[in-house]
């Protein structure tokens, strides 16, 4: 059962908070309730974390938890249960079973019979045994594809309901700013636009099915600096308005978004977790969100350990609790004692309690669970969390993501090659298909030689299974990590014997050093970990046709291997495409399927010149006064066919109002031989406004399917809103004048005209870098539409989404 959402106020008179307009029931509850009862309410309860490191800290964090039974530590009722499912392999009709039984002791035996609310982690899927795994998020965004995304994101939903979870902690919306850091896998990509509606869909689709998703981290993690988890954040507030606060705004105000998370980071030396101004002036007062604010784990611990500023837990919790934490996650260590003590000294307005117990209060009645029937029915006694329909989406999904950067021919593999030397580390590792919050990688990693419980075929496994009239040899080569080169001898004599070799490299995700990508796993270098490099040279050099494959978290700089004299004949980037990931590429690479994905995120030239993104202004590119290049290798946007496409005709409605529309179109061919889903990316670019503005902007995109020689005009129905930013006051505003929009096949493809051409004195070079000038890909010439009228300064009812039709 589902209730409406009630509405949320926001302001506060004389250091009182208002509280939330909330149903009769919800009052009254609250008016029962003891201070006690209260605080309880806003906790969580880890029940099966045990030694296994899932979390920061976890085993220096919330010792609390570590004795008492369990009806004595819910006498006061509880708010949430904390990964019931997630932290071990359990039996879900099992685990299931002893749910219900359990939300209903809840109801039977504490004094107000209210039940838990249950999360999850659900990033590549429920992390739950026997669970589907999906690809990572870096390839959702490399789809370009937010239907297939919803549709993902719905049959995971349909899985938590199943299954009594209330509640996922997904998706992650952090735009990328310096692929070093670990958790840049759990990222959609390095545009605000992308991250917004792919992250959108994903919260619909959940949300479909009668569950809660959490927008994480809000707000500015992934700007840490150096690319360091929990690194100070140095953001200006431009950049956290324009850059950071986008996707969350869309994915609030259009996707309905019914929880958010804290962001770990300190941003200019204020912790998030303690700052009224994001977690209660701009999340609810901007951007309208009246859902609940969980706490990432320990978040509000680590103001006293880590932020130190607060001298103990009480304090701690007391500044969480104002800024506008609602639920401290994954236990109650500050928001129990330590709070209930400093109401009763009267340091805190007991007001702050009920603001939060409101909320929480309303969410659970949302969700059904103040309903005395609401544990009634059976729990399932059998489910199956990887359907048919789970492993069709997921192979599509993986499929429409993975990214062909070069080609020099070889693919598709032709029927001819019939001797398939399959090498490399993660060439025959079901483990390096997944992401860091796969269920693989993120828990059964402590329980080596436990069955995953779902079929995922390896690279090699699909190979075998693609072409079963070719002799496959198989060959490690090397790991993942480390220098040992003993296997390269083998794999290179493999190689020479075979017509064709696929080398299967790139990264093992995990936690806090257990891999090469993940949350902890930061890295000073962008180079393939350990000796990869050296093992795809070898094999280049024995003169068989080398493919390379990247499975990766994290976009790395080879440059070796695109545009160097012994670069192999193809590369093909994968970002952990989950379970159906190796079928997915043997698909590509045998020509079962055409490559469609494109670059989320800009491939790097060097560690060196991070953080980048395509999103800079002329002082951010390529320049004569420094002699050091940011341009990366391929720009945002990129990706290869095995068809080619034209871009022709660009037709722009010419004027509108600074709050109004414009529609650009473009005539789309398939110049090639084949049947092929280009993705059409609209950019813009003001060429002189108030402040400095990109040289290219993502304004909107759209996949297109064509078959050979057919061609289709695509329409994009644009806000002038998508030109919006924050003035020199902090307003965010559309300024009139001229701007330009043009259609490319990726960010690098400029057209005719550069947006360089106006220099001072000839410092600034008008020549587009060497990258951008030998790529392949289309785009038009720019045209230009005339924003009339006042500048405007953009509302909560402005249109977000650019709308898309095809003729």
């Amino acid at each position: 059962m589902t209730h409406e959402a009630p509405t949320a106020t926001v302001s506060t008179d004389a250091g009182i908070p208002a509280l939330p307009i909330v149903s009769e029931r919800v009052s009254a509850l609250l008016a029962e309730m003891t201070l006690e009862e209260k605080a309880a309410q806003l906790v969580g309860y880890w029940l099966d974390r045990g030694g296994e490191v899932v979390a920061p800290m976890q085993n220096e964090m919330g010792a609390s938890q570590a004795s008492g039974a369990l009806a004595e530590i819910t006498r006061d009722g509880i708010g949430h249960y904390t990964r019931v499912y997630g932290t071990r392999p359990v039996d879900p009709a099992e685990r299931a079973e002893w749910l219900w039984a359990e939300q209903r002791r809840l109801q039977r035996e504490t004094r107000l019979g209210i039940p838990a609310l249950v999360h999850e982690e659900c990033l590549t899927g429920l992390a739950a045994w026997k669970a589907a795994t999906f690809p990572t998020p870096l390839a959702w965004g490399a789809s370009f594809d937010p239907e297939l995304v919803a549709r993902m994101g719905a049959l995971i939903g349909g899985s938590m309901r199943q299954l009594g979870i209330h509640q996922g902690l997904a998706p992650v919306l952090d735009v990328v700013r310096d692929p070093r850091w670990g958790r840049v896998d759990e990222c959609i990509g390095e545009d605000p636009y992308l991250v917004g509606t792919v992250g959108t869909a994903y919260v619909r689709g959940l949300q479909s099915e009668g569950v809660h998703a959490t927008l994480k981290h809000f707000l500015g993690y992934s700007a840490s600096r150096a690319g360091r988890n929990h690194a100070p954040v140095s953001a200006g507030p431009r950049e956290v308005a324009d850059v950071f606060l986008p996707p969350f705004e869309m994915a609030i105000r259009d996707g309905g978004v019914r929880s958010v998370m804290n962001s770990y980071a300190e941003i200019d030396g204020v912790p998030v977790a303690s700052d009224p101004e994001l977690l209660t002036g701009v999340l609810r007062g901007d951007l309208g969100f009246d859902g609940v604010v969980v706490a990432d784990y320990f978040a509000v611990a680590f103001l006293e350990v880590m932020h130190q500023v607060a001298a103990d837990r009480g304090e701690a919790a007391e500044r969480a609790l104002k800024a506008g934490i609602d639920v401290e996650l994954p236990s109650g260590d500050a928001y129990l004692a330590p709070l209930v003590e400093r109401v009763r000294s009267g340091s805190l307005d007991e007001g702050y309690i009920d603001r939060a117990v409101l909320r929480v209060l309303a969410q659970k009645e949302q969700l059904g669970l103040l309903e005395a029937d609401a544990f009634e029915d059976a729990p399932p006694a059998h489910i199956d969390l990887d359907t048919p329909e789970h492993r069709d989406v997921a192979r599509r999904l993986a499929a429409e993501s993975l990214v062909l950067l070069s080609n020099d021919g070889v693919l598709p593999l032709a029927g001819t090659a019939t001797r398939i030397a399959v090498i490399g580390p993660n060439a025959d590792r079901s483990a390096a298909l997944q992401g860091c919050y796969s269920f693989a990688n993120h828990v059964l990693a402590h329980h080596p030689g436990h069955e995953l419980g779902f079929e995922i075929p390896t690279v090699r496994e699909a190979m075998a299974q693609a072409r079963p009239d070719a002799e496959i040899v198989h060959v490690a080569g090397c790991d993942v990590e480390g220098d040992d080169r003993s296997g390269f001898a083998a794999a290179a004599a493999a190689a020479s014997n075979a017509d064709v070799a696929i080398v299967v490299v790139g990264d093992q995700a995990g936690l806090f050093g257990r891999g090469t990508v993940g949350e902890g796993n930061d890295v000073e270098s962008l180079d393939l970990p350990g000796v990869q490099r050296e093992l795809v040279e070898s094999l280049v050099s024995t003169g068989t046709p080398v493919v390379m494959v990247l499975v990766t978290g994290r976009p790395y700089a080879i440059d070796w291997a695109l545009d160097g004299v012994s670069a192999p004949a193809a590369v093909l980037q994968a970002f952990f495409p989950g379970e159906a990931g190796g079928t997915a590429i043997a698909e590509v690479i045998t020509g079962a399927a055409n490559p469609s994905g494109r670059l989320p995120v800009s491939l790097p030239r060097s560690a060196g010149a991070q953080p980048y993104s395509y999103l800079h202004p002329v002082l951010g590119g390529p320049s004569d006064v420094t002699s050091t290049d940011p341009t990366p290798l391929r720009p945002f946007g990129f990706g290869l066919s095995y068809s080619t496409f034209a871009y022709e005709d660009i037709e722009v409605s010419g004027t509108t109002t600074t709050d109004g529309r414009f529609t650009a179109s473009v005539l789309v061919r398939n110049t090639g031989d084949r049947t092929a889903v280009d993705v059409v990316q609209l950019y813009g670019r003001d060429p002189v406004a108030s402040v400095t503005r990109p040289v290219a902007q993502l304004l909107g995109y759209a996949r297109v399917e064509l078959e050979a020689g057919q061609q289709r005009r695509v329409r994009f129905d644009v806000p002038a809103a998508r030109f919006a930013f924050s003035d020199r006051r902090m307003v965010r505003v559309v300024e009139p004048g001229d701007v330009e929009v043009w259609a490319a096949s990726h960010s690098g493809a400029a057209g005719a005209a550069t947006g360089l051409e106006q220099t001072t004195g000839g410092a600034i070079s008008n020549e587009r870098t060497r990258t951008e000038q030998i790529l392949p890909g289309s785009a038009t010439e720019r045209a230009t539409v005339v924003l009339t009228g006042d500048v405007h300064a953009v509302t909560a009812s402005d249109e977000r989404f650019v709308g898309v039709s095809f003729e």
